[in-house]
């Protein structure tokens, strides 16, 4: 759904939709949606602010994904409200060594006389995603050695800590001993 500056200059726009599972993106390979996103709120064009729009509403979606950890599927609900500010991309905003203040952290920018209300859903989505996504707080995750889910069950597995800081020495031991065996 297209939200044009033109028809918000008439009235403010309402929007109560789904969005199926596969019409929004959401980063399939890692992120995938199991239930309809369905999206209702409203869309406003400020008054006195040269085309700022003004979005909120309410959302909600099941989504699934593998869990950081164990790489089991784990769904994540998301119900959110959401309150978003909208700037026309003026070629002052263009340049990325522009300084941006503390009130311009918190308003996206739109060109082409609008914006698509999709991909608004999908962002604020993704950033209300934890950053780590795990099953439970107490997953033990897998194996390095074998692979195998550690939530499942153990593995006989005997995980050596490596210590990096020898690394380098360890390259010269070995060149010094291929250097030694060509000498012979």
């Amino acid at each position: 759904m297209f939200l044009s500056v033109k028809a918000l200059e008439v009235r403010k726009v309402s929007f109560n939709t789904d969005f199926p599972p596969g019409e929004i993106d959401f980063l399939e390979d890692t992120i995938r949606q199991i239930t309809p996103l369905h999206a209702e709120g409203e869309a406003e064009l400020l008054d006195d602010t040269l085309g700022e729009i003004r979005i909120q509403g309410k959302l909600s979606v099941g989504l699934e994904c593998d869990c950081d950890r164990c790489l089991e599927p784990v769904k994540f609900p998301v119900e959110s409200q959401f309150d978003l500010f909208y700037r026309p991309m003026t070629e002052d905003d263009a340049p990325p060594e522009k300084a941006l203040d503390a009130g311009e952290v918190e308003i996206g920018f739109y060109e082409d006389g609008g914006v698509e209300l999709g991909e608004i859903l999908r962002e604020h989505i993704l950033l209300s995603l934890p950053m780590q996504k795990i099953c439970r707080e107490e997953c033990k995750g897998i194996c390095p050695v074998c692979g195998r889910n550690r939530n499942t069950g153990s593995c006989e597995c005997e995980v050596k800590p490596a210590d990096d800081r020898w690394s380098a020495l360890q390259a010269i031991k070995v060149n010094l001993g291929n250097q030694e065996t060509k000498e012979k």
